[in-house]
């Protein structure tokens, strides 16, 4: 069975840290919206609960559980309606019950962005009670003081002590801004004390080296930029930022060969792209952040180790603060959007990506990013259309037009997805991998042009030869017409080998030992097969095909009845009719007996 594939939110998604091509672990956001273990958030398990939040005769319990349950469940905004109801109803005699209230009330607004409803909850520092996350609290105090200008409050925030270990990294990062803005010059470019993660030391010392530059210690400013920029594994993370600091100090050659010899091993890097144009072309050099601007990329950065580390939500804090101190900040909508729509949340997550400015050269991929969340939600007409939108603005993006591609083929418009794909292989043959022929082939295919189809997948397996996918789809082919049939059987069993639990890949070799007439076989691979993929009905078919060969009929009835419950395709609904009245006629062969 062939396995082309399709556009996933994965595949796009891309943040500055992946972009190194760096060994870090992945973002894995799905299925993960609960503080982790050693935030200092206590949350309970609550139960499952559902109550409308209009429902006047809801209990204060209830609301306070239907809250917990919309927080654990990624969905902060509708937990902090919840909690407003609970604070309304919690009895002025029980100021243990209020004060978890205003606790959980207090993270939900957080979690929804509402800083300034976040801030109001907070009891005065001196009264902040043990149960609520103490850091979490003093920077939600700091950056609610810091975007208001009261900076003197906002630096001591920041350096009052405070209990647990969560929230360490927006706490490292923020506090030299604060402190510059505060007129603490000695702490705005101090380092961090003792021992510091390395990702968080490297990002701290971008945040240096910006305000040594405001401090004009061009040379201190430079040597660190200097190092980072030459990092051996990290350094394309700060080749932006020791560029742009040349062009400011009018050393646009310089910048210049920085941006090339980057673009030497890092050649699709976009952001490196667009500084080489603007050095090249003499524009205008970027322009150094303000202290607030500044203050909100360190919390971006806090967020990208964040999710890193899988610590989602405390990402998702750094994030809101972030966007209260610089809402302009695009790449902190795009992670926002990211985290929504690994939760499924998609309306929240285009919320987010639609707020990326369309002058900022993260629009393109933000627009992208809303094409995926429809497409997740099964909305391939309008993802397509917002993907063809995107196109006409600009019809050489790559990634575009492999999107409309995909789109494309996900509708069975196959032809069409052809005369893409031959658009992006002759825009960039050199550049082109063996995805884009796997893609081409495989439409070629689907749109009744073997021969020419054929071409394409070999180009792939020479490409890519242990590619299980290229393997199967080109092994399957061969098998279903007959042609080269030990040359198949090699590649499904290496594909088998690489993939033992791909339904798809089992049913391919369990259709080649069956086309080969030997059906025991045949059977145990397709069982196999349909154990892994229990709702496809094409695979169902197969061991049902399989089971009459062998003798066992009545089985092979039930399996051709269970195909008519699996959305069949009409071709394949017709067949199994024509089985299930009288049988299999014809066929390969068994092992062993005469042709």
């Amino acid at each position: 069975m062939s396995n082309a594939p399709r556009l996933t939110f994965e595949r796009l998604t891309l943040n500055r840290l992946l972009l190194a091509a760096v060994p870090l672990a992945g973002l894995a956001l799905a299925g993960c919206a609960t503080l982790p273990t050693g935030t200092g958030v206590a949350v309970q398990p609550p139960p499952p609960a559902s109550i409308p939040l209009q429902d006047a005769n809801a209990s204060n319990y209830g609301l306070f559980l239907a809250g917990e349950a919309a927080l654990r469940g990624g969905r902060p905004e509708e937990a902090a309606r919840y909690f407003a109801r609970a604070a309304q109803g919690a009895s002025d005699q029980n100021a243990v019950d209020q004060a978890l209230i205003r606790e959980k009330a207090f993270e939900a607004a957080v979690m929804a962005g509402d800083i300034d409803k976040a801030a109001d909850l907070l009891p005065a520092p001196d009264a902040t009670p043990a149960s609520m996350p103490q850091r979490l609290a003093r920077l939600v105090r700091a950056v609610d003081y810091f975007a208001s200008g009261h900076n003197k409050e906002a630096n001591e925030a920041l350096i009052a002590p405070g209990g647990g270990a969560a929230f360490a990294a927006g706490l490292t990062l923020i506090r030299p801004w604060v402190a510059a803005a505060a007129g603490d010059a000695d702490r705005a470019v101090a380092m961090p004390d003792g021992p510091t993660p390395r990702l968080r030391r490297l990002a701290a010392q971008e945040g240096q080296a910006a305000l040594l530059e405001r401090a004009k210690r061009y040379d201190e400013a430079e040597t660190v930029l200097k190092a980072l920029a030459t990092n051996p594994q990290l350094g394309v993370l700060y080749i932006d930022s020791y560029g742009g600091f040349l062009e400011r100090r009018s050393r646009t050659k310089d910048a210049v060969e920085l941006y090339t010899s980057a673009l030497k091993r890092m050649p699709n890097n976009r952001d490196i792209k667009i500084s080489l144009a603007r050095a090249t072309a003499g524009k205008r050099p970027p322009q150094m952040l303000n202290l607030k601007q500044g203050a909100a990329k360190s919390l971006t950065a806090a967020a990208e180790l964040a999710l890193v580390d899988k610590q989602i939500n405390e990402g998702e804090v750094y994030l809101r603060l972030a966007l209260k101190l610089d809402p302009t900040r695009d790449d902190a909508w795009v992670l926002l959007g990211d985290i929504r729509a690994s939760s499924d949340q998609h309306q929240f997550a285009r919320d987010a990506y639609a707020h990326v400015n369309t002058a900022s050269p993260a629009w393109p991929e933000a627009r992208q990013r809303i094409v995926a969340s429809y497409q997740a939600e099964g909305d391939n007409d309008t993802a397509l259309k917002l993907t063809q939108d995107l196109i006409k603005t600009q019809p050489d993006n790559r990634e575009a037009l492999i999107t409309e591609a995909d789109l494309l083929r996900a509708t069975n418009r196959y032809a069409e997805a052809v005369t893409v794909l031959d658009k992006v292989i002759a825009s960039g043959a050199s550049n082109a991998d063996w995805a884009l022929y796997f893609e081409r082939g495989t439409s070629l295919d689907r749109a009744g042009h073997w021969p020419e189809a054929e071409k394409d997948l070999l180009k792939a397996l020479t490409m890519r030869p242990d590619e299980p996918d290229v393997l199967n789809y080109l092994g399957y082919s061969w098998v279903v017409r007959g042609e080269k049939l030990q040359q198949a059987m090699g590649m499904l069993q290496k594909a088998y080998l690489a993939q033992p639990d791909s339904g798809e890949i089992a049913d391919s070799l369990g259709w080649a030992y069956y086309s080969q007439g030997d059906f025991k076989t045949a059977v145990l691979r397709l069982e196999r097969a349909v154990s892994l993929s229990p709702v496809s009905a094409e695979i169902t078919d197969h061991l049902g095909d399989a089971y009459w060969r062998i003798g066992r009929k009545t089985e092979a009835q039930y399996q051709w009845s269970r195909v008519l419950t699996l959305s069949p395709t009409a071709e394949l609904k017709s067949s199994v009719q024509q089985k299930l009245a009288s049988g299999l006629m014809g066929g390969p062969p068994a092992k062993g007996t005469a042709s």
